[in-house]
């Protein structure tokens, strides 16, 4: 026995080395003598005869050299080439049966019918009992992809051997008791990595569809919106710093005129021979008092409540773009306010909107004082004017 067991090891060593293929990173001589291995474990756990023995490790050392051929239908290949070889060695025709009926109960679908055959069916699958389980499978799962290259992803790996441990049961009482336990752990391992995979992807997908929604809900505008939006609100703010200057310099302009009647035309008016001035006095004074309410009223801010409600940011009530509708708010309210805005479009295209709009009607206001201001100072100057005119003449 030892001496036909020793011929068969070099024979399929040398064999595998000379003849197949590198690609085959699983189903190679590690894989063989790691089924030889499990053999004899559950040979000297056993009550196999010695000749039993024999035939069980010479059909594990011979399973899987049929891939040198071919990879379908390979267990047909390796009973020829262990009939062949046996035969070169004088070996039984019975014997080379049995062995024959060993090798060929590897293809996974048969189902076993005696002890030997369940035997090596458990050893050739002994690996999925394995602490490195999960490194024989990435090897088997590398050599499909260069043999059949089929190119399975991590997700669909996963369901693949969850799939056949859950399916698989050992045959043999032996291999229950001793392997059982290891892969019912090895099988929890996968399950909980696909639950990491699909937590992962869960997450991933939550995460896409909240950009996705921001992106929708918030797209950044495009050049032409975002220009004319800056052109036209810096144009209103350049018109309204026009309207206060304009309004300042009438401001200046009659707070000097007034001081100096006050100081010049009133003290001559206690005279009795100037009473002629005091109608075109007061006409002016009357006109540059105007004027000077005018400017004020054009420059003076409109101070507003300074404060909403969240029911006013759901309904889009309230434009936060200007100061004077939260400046009464406390800090929290105003950037919870402002997020809400900005995940809504509409909402930031509308406040853009309405403070542009806003900014014209403030100022349609200011140019409208200012225009007043201009006219009552320009009729005051003009009747001033003709009214000292008249009164001098009248009294030379």
């Amino acid at each position: 026995m030892e001496n036909l067991l020793e011929d068969i090891e070099q024979y399929v060593t040398s064999y595998l080395n000379d003849h197949l293929d590198t690609s085959f990173v699983y189903h190679n001589l590690a894989h063989t003598q790691r089924v030889v291995s499990k053999a004899k474990e559950l040979i000297e756990e056993s009550d196999l005869t010695e000749a039993d023995a024999e035939l069980l490790l010479i059909g594990a050392w011979f399973h899987d050299i049929g891939f040198t051929e071919t990879i379908e239908g390979h267990e047909k290949q390796s009973e020829i080439i262990a009939s062949e070889f046996l035969k070169s060695r004088k070996v039984s025709d019975e014997k080379i049966s049995n062995i024959s009926k060993i090798i060929l109960a590897t293809e996974m679908s048969y189902e076993p019918k005696n002890t030997l055959e369940c035997l090596i069916r458990d050893a050739d699958c002994a690996h999925i009992s394995s602490k490195n389980y999960e490194d024989y499978a990435a090897l088997l799962k590398k050599e499909w992809e260069l043999t059949k290259g089929k190119k399975v992803s991590k997700t669909e790996w996963l369901e693949e051997n969850i799939e056949f441990l859950t399916n698989h049961s050992f045959h043999s009482d032996i291999a229950n008791r001793k392997w059982q336990k290891r892969k019912g752990k090895n099988l929890a391992n996968l399950i909980q990595s696909q639950n990491k995979i699909k937590a992962n992807t869960e997450k991933l997908k939550q995460k896409k569809a909240e950009l996705k929604f921001k992106k929708e809900k918030l797209d950044l505008p495009d050049r032409g919106i975002e220009t004319m939006f800056r052109v036209a609100l810096r144009n209103h703010m350049t018109l309204s710093d026009i309207a206060d200057t304009k309004a300042n310099i009438l401001l200046s302009v009659n707070a000097i005129i007034i001081s100096v009647a006050l100081s010049n035309l009133l003290p001559k008016l206690d005279n009795p021979s100037n009473t002629y001035l005091i109608y075109p006095t007061l006409i002016f004074l009357v006109f540059t008092v105007a004027s000077i309410v005018l400017s004020v009223l054009a420059t003076r801010p409109n101070v507003t409540m300074g404060k909403f409600t969240k029911e006013d940011v759901a309904n889009k009530k309230v434009n936060l773009l200007f100061f004077g509708n939260f400046h009464q708010m406390k800090l929290d309210e105003f950037e919870w306010a402002m997020n809400e805005m900005m995940k809504d479009k509409d909402y930031l295209y509308g406040s853009l909107t309405k403070d542009l709009y806003f900014l014209g009607l403030v100022l349609n206001r200011k140019y409208g004082l200012l225009r007043l201001t201009y006219t009552v100072f320009m009729v005051g100057i003009v009747i001033s004017v003709l009214a000292f005119g008249i009164s001098f003449y009248f009294s030379a």
